[in-house]
């Protein structure tokens, strides 16, 4: 497991973030960081989420800011050129990993299958998203897969929420879980950063909670 994997697995929790404007990245960031949750996948589906990834690693070095939904390697290229420190696409695109994998950063594609895990695992990889969690199903789905690669851990996405992130935290073949309720459209909309950083310290709390 990478440094940065390493990293993100003591943070236990990253919050999925889409921006629809760079004018709230930094705002953003600074509630991530005082709500005790400094690392962010800001998701490559809007034009801001460039200048956003740009912003937030320029102000904030500290923070573990990544770019997630990133389906080609000029995607990749923006967004390692604008400061992210890791790379997580929905599912697994052999020619994009290999291509960040070269450009000597962390890479964390998407897998629902047996089959997908496989493909990944000829790229060296012990960290893999599992996407879209819940729907897919969920811990019991996970547990089944991690039993025959017993080398793979996993990052869950979708459909993890505050309610369910405890179950997912307590096993220990989940590096951390990938969340975006703490981190609504419509609170960033509404600017309502203050309740987001609340939110973010509930969050930390819980896998403070479950993983000491």
């Amino acid at each position: 497991m990478t440094e940065m994997m390493k990293k993100l697995g003591k943070l236990g929790i990253v919050p999925v973030v889409v921006l629809n404007s760079a004018d709230d990245a930094l705002p953003l960031a600074e509630a991530l960081v005082k709500g005790g949750l400094p690392c962010a996948e800001v998701t490559f589906r809007t034009a801001a989420a460039e200048e956003s990834i740009r912003k937030m690693a320029k102000a904030f070095p500290e923070m573990i800011i990544g770019a997630g939904t990133v389906l080609t390697c000029e995607q990749a290229d923006r967004a390692i050129d604008a400061g992210a420190k890791f790379i997580v696409s929905p599912g697994f695109n052999p020619k994009v990993t290999e291509y960040v994998l070269k450009k000597g950063v962390p890479m964390t594609p998407g897998i629902c299958t047996p089959t997908e895990i496989e493909a990944a695992l000829q790229f060296d990889l012990d960290v893999l998203k599992f996407f879209p969690a819940e729907p897919s199903g969920g811990l019991k789905m996970i547990k089944a897969l991690a039993a025959p690669y017993v080398g793979v851990n996993f990052m869950p996405t979708g459909g993890i929420s505050a309610v369910n992130v405890r179950e997912y935290l307590a096993y220990d073949r989940i590096v951390a879980c990938g969340g975006s309720w703490m981190v609504s459209g419509r609170l960033v909309k509404e600017g309502k950063f203050g309740e987001i950083e609340t939110l973010v310290r509930e969050a930390a709390d819980i896998v403070k909670e479950i993983r000491g």
